[in-house]
């Protein structure tokens, strides 16, 4: 199954669940690198999809990880990148998107769907422009309250909203991984190390069965 990914020159960008050790840079990362992909990972804390667009600075730090070399922590120098940019340089073929929670609303009275919608919008315009395969890995249901404010009902809101809006990218449904509240968490919206194994292994399991793999097979 994960001999779909061999060869592949994939890239990873997302917020603060691809910042911290124990989190996806290494959990997605890592089985990435196994399968017999080059992966380049960027992390960049509390950014949001149309971020990466541009040079944004992060509030909140990030991190950087090419193959299996370390992670590499950027504290107040973090800052997004031009994802078109870092494709057409590193001859990318694989888009992998984790922005969900930042555009989740999850204290707003209403959803933001206006601008959630402009912040997908951006992004998807210049990957569709690259011409680089996409997948885009939407929220984990976590556990209610926490800092973040983040419910079950935002956060099946928001996945239903990015499944729509997404394309060309190919959408993961990161709420079918688990139950409501089944992986632990230490603020209501990142995960122990136990649950970012678990999202991890099944987001590579749904990467290599995506529609935008086969594409570049």
């Amino acid at each position: 199954m994960l001999a779909t990914l061999a060869g592949l020159s994939i890239l990873i960008i997302g917020d603060s669940h691809m910042s911290n050790a124990g989190y996806l840079i290494d959990s997605l990362h890592l089985p990435l690198v196994q399968a017999g992909a080059k992966v380049h990972s960027i992390g960049v804390c509390g950014s949001v999809p149309g971020d990466w667009t541009t040079v944004k600075q992060s509030h909140c730090g990030g991190a950087d990880r090419v193959n299996d070399g370390p992670i590499k922590y950027i504290g107040s120098a973090a800052a997004t990148q031009p994802v078109k940019d870092v494709i057409a340089k590193e001859k990318i073929d694989l888009i992998v998107v984790v922005q969900g929670d930042t555009i989740g609303g999850y204290k707003a009275p209403t959803y933001p769907r206006a601008w959630a919608y402009q912040q997908v919008s951006a992004l998807t315009k210049d990957i569709a422009a690259s011409g680089a395969a996409c997948v885009w890995v939407g929220p984990a249901w976590g556990t209610e309250g926490g800092k973040f404010g983040k419910t079950y009902e935002g956060v099946k809101t928001v996945a239903t909203f990015l499944a729509s809006n997404v394309a060309p990218c190919s959408y993961i449904d990161s709420t079918t991984m688990s139950k409501p509240g089944q992986w632990r968490t230490v603020d209501g919206q990142h995960f122990t190390d136990s649950g970012y194994k678990q999202w991890g292994a099944a987001l590579v399991k749904a990467i290599a069965e995506s529609p935008a793999v086969a594409k570049k097979k």
